[in-house]
């Protein structure tokens, strides 16, 4: 079942007065078929055009929907061979945070690339396994591993970003948390190999900038990429949270404004309604585009990809 946020209310009155329909047509002997056709050609209409008009607050929620898309997600449809390498080698294995060897596409004869991201789970016991997608110390540094031997073997890095933010806790701050996510960001603008990064939902803080400070930046049509949650922003600059609408109109969190503003480099389109209707399409087209700029990419030397993220991020807020 499809789970509606608040300004689907009416696409959701009409897909349940589709199914009461439908419930009714296999039940009695009345035709209403084409009463059906037309509700559902309305609700489609409804749906394209309410996706079409949303505001960076609702963008926000389509980007924070349970059923969209996770790591995990796009690991099962657009990668093959997947195999996951775990632990920092100084703490632990964060879950939060996953990563290791994968094929990309779907057939198995992809290239090989190093995958990792964020991962928040779907259920309240894998969200709680996962921590939300709140990485800690341990797992940008594990992050930074995978990064070294990329380069190491020469692969791709291929990272999925989709956090709140890092990890706020005490044992976080404790373990250094502010150091893993600059040397994490460090790791990525010193790999001697392609990087491309994908903003699949949220993109938060500088837990999403840990990794992906790639040479090319991609975000889904509605994933939202900030300095911070709009309800945090909203609480310090006005003591309230119920401000968080205002805040992400002033933030230019969407994709469309980060693309004019030149800190992404491509968006890809979303089926209609948001990945969360169609999450394997959205997972494909994720894999395609990535394939595409690693296509780009591949034959650039070391230094000029290196060159290449160093005047990228330079030239970000220029006038």
């Amino acid at each position: 079942m499809i789970s509606y946020l608040e300004f689907e209310k009416p696409v959701a009155a009409l897909e349940a007065r589709i199914a009461e329909l439908r419930q009714t047509a296999s039940t009695g002997d009345v035709d209403i078929s084409a009463e059906i056709r037309r509700l559902e050609a309305k609700s489609a209409d409804l749906l394209a055009s309410t996706y079409a008009a949303l505001t960076p607050w609702q963008k926000t929620q389509v980007a924070r929907h349970p059923m969209r898309p996770h790591f995990v997600d796009f690991v099962a449809t657009a990668f093959t061979d997947f195999m996951p390498l775990g632990g920092d080698r100084y703490f632990g294995d964060d879950q939060a945070i996953i990563g290791g060897f994968a094929r990309l596409g779907p057939d198995g004869n992809g290239r090989r690339v190093m995958l990792i991201g964020h991962e928040k789970g779907n259920d309240t016991q894998s969200r709680i396994k996962h921590n939300f997608g709140m990485g800690k110390p341990e797992g940008y540094r594990k992050a930074i591993r995978l990064m070294e031997l990329a380069g190491r073997f020469g692969l791709p890095v291929v990272t999925l970003v989709d956090t709140s933010g890092a990890f706020p806790g005490v044992e976080a701050e404790e373990r250094g948390q502010a150091e893993a996510i600059a040397r994490s960001t460090e790791a990525c603008l010193g790999l001697p190999v392609p990087m491309v990064a994908v903003i699949v939902g949220e993109g938060g803080s500088g837990g999403a900038v840990a990794l992906a400070s790639a040479e090319r930046v991609l975000m889904l049509e509605h994933a939202v990429y900030s300095v911070i949650s709009p309800e945090a922003g909203a609480s310090i600059l006005w003591r309230t949270a119920d401000k968080a609408q205002e805040m992400a109109e002033a933030m230019k969190t969407t994709a469309q404004d980060l693309l004019a503003l030149g800190v992404i480099d491509r968006i890809i389109k979303e089926p209609v309604g948001g990945a969360h209707r169609n999450p394997e399409a959205a997972a494909l087209d994720v894999g395609k585009a990535i394939g595409e700029e690693l296509d780009k990419l591949s034959r650039m030397k070391p230094v000029e990809l290196r060159t290449m993220r160093e005047e990228r991020f330079l030239k970000i807020g220029q006038v």
